[in-house]
């Protein structure tokens, strides 16, 4: 996904270094398909991870901590309050089989690339035996990905319960999960313990009260996010505030970190730097159905009784809703909006494929990611250069071939490179990758979210006319076959020799189809009327 492409279209030989090449690479934004920010009417921007970068380990200890004490409130052993959190240990985007009980990571199209039942990572012959030909098919009845940030605590608790109980001698492992005496604890129950005290402790537990009590403890503060949202109002464009988060802890967190005393709009609220501010959004929930839209009392956090149906007052503070009312109120189309956030699903995906709203996801672990990629990239030669040397004991070869080449130490090299590669993220490796091949989580990242950065604060080092320009997506003839190849025994029937003269009156006259497959999305304006809600959208 970070690799430049070979061909000598994209080297930057060929084409010298861009604007953004000569960009440092922690402050920029990565595209998948081409965006104009000049087009941008409206700026949409989720709270949590996004504007607000909580700083990761002590904000993970604090909701690991939290948990723990919640389910032991609900029954579970006391014991398991001397479990320590290892930051180490999880990554977004794994999935949970409740079925087997099992952690698993896949690429884009189910196929597992490993599997951790408790602590333990199961080998090849043994997944095979739980998943015939080590594929899953997502299936909402027994999976569940964790697609954002906050899941990381509960991601590595989850797998500590599983151990705690194969290790404890009163409870025998069973075919769905443990027993003991007369009780029986499926992994899917143990699951619905664990998902349910992390949205009780989100939602009516004390993680939110702590964190205001000692905001700069878990939230990194940065001047630059003033500046990054004082210029795309000054460029004209609307924003605003779209979050799941109450009123009450929102207006701290952003009273935080907007205040400045050298601040664009220092002294004033921190609403001044948004037109609309909306939260309880209870996305994804908002991209569909949604919610009642109600007025809130900005001081005592009171709703108003009934829907609003009127104007947006200005710096006033609304509580849920849907993307459909915050359209026709803000007088935004699909493609007028940029929304920026952090979850995968609940942000983007929804937002993508529901409203055609443009998507700029947020991955606060890119930074890192990017930091494996450019230490160890004597990894990513070496497995580069074993996959050449496993090309190359089959060159030349034909049907008529019968001796078959002995490829099992390539094969072992192959996988010792690829484990060193993944241990060099963490336990469970990269959020992108295993080798090479794209995680579930990067496939997602493709399809779904048109530009994509560490930061939304990466915005600061790009003009707001700036247009975002996709690489060209090569298939594997055109990637592994050379220009200067020529075929010589095929006729090329459906070509047509090319007149320079003549060529502009046959586009004129339709006779030829004319130049458009570099154009972005947001261009065609007549389009704007079929503006749609199912997935041709995407």
């Amino acid at each position: 996904m970070f690799a430049k492409r070979d061909s000598a279209l994209s080297s930057p030989s060929a084409l010298g270094l861009s604007f953004d090449d000569r960009q440092d690479v922690q402050n920029r934004i990565f595209v998948n398909r081409s965006l104009t920010l000049e087009k941008i009417k409206f700026y949409g921007f989720d709270m949590d991870y996004t504007l607000a970068e909580y700083k990761s380990q002590e904000y993970e200890n604090l909701g690991f901590e939290l948990v723990k004490e919640r389910l032991i409130q609900i029954g579970y052993p006391k014991e398991i309050s001397s479990i320590e959190y290892k930051p180490s240990f999880p990554v977004r985007g794994l999935w949970w089989d409740s079925l087997h009980g099992n952690m698993l990571k896949v690429d884009g199209f189910g196929n597992i690339l490993f599997c951790c039942h408790g602590l333990k990572f199961l080998k090849a012959d043994q997944i095979s035996v739980k998943y015939p030909n080590k594929f899953l098919q997502l299936d909402d009845s027994r999976i569940y990905v964790y697609n954002t940030l906050f899941n990381l605590p509960e991601i590595y608790l989850l797998a500590c319960l599983v151990d705690f109980f194969q290790n404890h001698k009163d409870y025998k492992e069973v075919r769905d999960g443990f027993k003991f005496n007369e009780l029986h604890m499926s992994y899917k129950s143990l699951f619905q313990d664990v998902r349910g005290s992390v949205d009780y402790v989100h939602m009516e537990g004390d993680l939110k009260q702590k964190t205001c009590e000692n905001l700069s403890m878990y939230l990194k503060k940065d001047e630059r996010l003033p500046k990054v949202l004082y210029n795309l109002k000054k460029s004209g464009a609307k924003t605003f505030l779209l979050t799941n988060s109450d009123w009450h802890y929102s207006n701290k967190v952003m009273e935080y970190l907007l205040d400045f005393p050298d601040a664009p709009y220092a002294g004033k609220s921190w609403q001044s730097y948004f037109d609309f501010t909306f939260v309880d959004a209870r996305k994804p929930k908002f991209f569909g159905e949604g919610t009642v839209l109600r007025q809130v009392n900005k001081t005592t956090g009171q709703l108003s009784i009934g829907t609003h149906t009127g104007n947006l007052e200005d710096m006033a503070v609304y509580s849920g809703g849907s993307s459909e009312v915050l359209s026709r109120l803000i007088g935004a189309k699909g493609r007028d909006v940029l929304y920026v956030g952090d979850h995968i699903f609940g942000d983007v995906i929804k937002s993508k494929k529901l409203r055609g709203w443009r998507t700029f996801l947020i991955v606060p672990e890119l930074n890192d990611e990017l930091n494996v990629w450019t230490s160890k990239q004597q990894l990513f030669t070496s497995l580069q250069r074993y996959d050449q040397e496993l090309s190359e004991l089959y060159r030349n070869m034909d049907s008529g071939d019968t001796n078959r080449p002995n490829v099992e130490a390539i094969k072992n090299n192959i996988q010792e490179t690829i484990h060193s590669m993944e241990m060099s993220y963490g336990t469970t490796g990269s959020l992108f990758r295993s080798g090479s091949r794209q995680t579930f989580f990067a496939a997602q990242v493709v399809r779904y979210a048109d530009i994509y950065a560490a930061s939304v604060l990466n915005l600061l080092y790009y003009p707001t006319f700036y247009m975002f320009r996709s690489p060209a997506m090569l298939l594997p003839h055109e990637s592994t076959v050379s220009h200067e190849h020529h075929l010589e025994t095929q006729d090329i029937r459906r070509g047509l020799s090319v007149n320079k003269h003549t060529e502009e009156g046959r586009v004129a006259n339709g006779q030829e189809p004319s130049h458009t497959h570099d154009m972005d999305d947001d261009e065609i304006d007549e389009m704007e009327e079929l503006e749609t809600s199912s997935d041709q959208s995407n």
